[in-house]
């Protein structure tokens, strides 16, 4: 197995993912809580989009899926340009309204994005330094599967949230 189809198969376990959560959940569901300080769905599965977006983004050296194709005017949020989500207040995570099509639209141009990119990769790709901030510096293959990591803890959550509301 090529690294490229290692790291697409683990890329394309987020999208089978997502939608195995968002697979019958209305509008209520997707904005229930467990607890008022708790993460929805929607922001769970807006988040690790976001997420992947940026730093697979900053990882290509090309623009956001969020900004180049319009996902940032379809959602309409009431954030800075940038926002991914890290470090969002309650509050803010309550902002996070949408229907599930949007968040799998988005979900899936971003996917797409990121499936194309991994694509292209070699294993000596894997060993550039993409983040020199960290000791050790971050290689771009680090980053690609904390990418990966942070998203399955993510889907994990909202799966987890999704079940919690099944049984309330």
């Amino acid at each position: 197995m090529r690294t490229s189809d290692l790291l697409a198969d683990a890329f394309g376990r987020i999208g089978d993912g997502v939608r195995r959560v968002l697979d019958g959940l209305g509008d209520d569901a997707l904005v229930w809580r467990p607890d008022p300080t708790a993460n929805t769905v929607a922001w769970l599965v807006w988040h690790l989009a976001r997420g992947q977006d940026a730093q697979v983004a900053a990882c290509a050296g090309t623009a956001q899926v969020w900004d180049a194709d319009g996902w940032a005017d379809r959602f309409d949020l009431p954030f800075a340009p940038g926002e991914t989500g890290y470090g969002q207040t309650p509050e803010e995570v309550a902002q996070v309204v949408a229907p599930r099509e949007l968040l799998q639209g988005y979900l899936d141009a971003v996917q797409e994005r990121s499936l194309a990119y991994v694509g292209t990769l070699s294993d000596d790709d894997l060993d550039r330094v993409v983040d020199d901030a960290w000791d050790p510096p971050v290689t771009l293959g680090v980053r690609l599967v904390s990418i990966v990591g942070d998203d399955l803890a993510h889907l994990g959550q909202a799966g987890y949230v999704k079940g919690l509301w099944g049984r309330r």
